[in-house]
């Protein structure tokens, strides 16, 4: 990060050319998102000493920040090499830390009580995308889009049974394409969120700076008539 004060983004467009390496993040664990985008629904979304839960952790950007910025946390993943990779980023000094708990779980059954957690700040598998594990049973990213979102329907259960009242579910979704149509997964999870008693707070696109038109993808566009999709959602729900 530069020297430069941290400033919130203010409206619902947000980019971040800048990957961001500070502390243990440094962008190399596949799909994860950027720790400016934590950072910014963290601080806004949260106060010191809340509980932050991310049940999707993979790479550690969530609970990280959560590091930082003297929030307590829950890491949950169904992948053990993701459960270690997290463990292994919370392995720097830091003045007075918080508590932080990084387990093995389920998103779709979490081992948490009811209106425990003050804030959900997540990144799931967009479907079978990035196949993240082979052979893990539960884990979403080896699943079609239907199935996906019968799943995604059970994690939105969770969240609203653990998140506190009035506090905010931060999540992360893209699209995808098949057979050269697009497929809107982003709004088909925001829909099962809502449909759980979720009211949506904000709908924020996010730019993504990895969908360079080059090589293969310039091919295939320029073959088959499709644009790159070059952005995520960023939905904010609250309880």
């Amino acid at each position: 990060m530069t020297n430069k004060p941290f400033e919130l983004e203010t409206n619902t467009v947000w980019s971040f050319k800048d990957r961001g390496k500070w502390a243990t993040h440094d962008g190399k664990y596949r799909g994860n998102f950027s720790p400016f985008v934590a950072k910014n629904i963290i601080l806004r979304y949260s106060k010191e000493n809340d509980i932050v839960l991310d049940q999707f952790c993979g790479g550690g950007t969530t609970v990280v920040e959560c590091k930082l910025n003297n929030r307590n946390s829950i890491g949950v993943d169904i992948n053990p090499s993701a459960v270690e990779l997290t463990r292994l980023k919370l392995n720097f000094h830091c003045e007075n830390p918080p508590n932080i708990h990084v387990e093995l779980g389920d998103a779709t059954n979490l081992d948490l009580c009811d209106s425990q957690v003050d804030l959900i700040c997540t990144h799931p598998p967009y479907a079978d995308i990035i196949k993240y594990s082979s052979g893990i049973v539960g884990d979403l990213s080896q699943l079609s889009i239907k199935p996906f979102l019968e799943k995604m329907e059970k994690v939105a259960s969770e969240c609203y049974r653990v998140l506190k009242k009035d506090k905010f579910c931060v999540v992360v979704m893209g699209d995808t394409r098949q057979k050269g149509m697009v497929q809107p997964l982003g709004f088909e999870v925001m829909q099962r969120f809502v449909s759980k008693g979720f009211r949506l707070k904000e709908i924020i696109i996010k730019e993504q700076h990895n969908c360079k038109a080059t090589g293969f993808w310039k091919t295939n566009s320029e073959k088959y008539n499709f644009l790159l999709l070059a952005h995520e959602y960023i939905f904010v729900f609250k309880k």
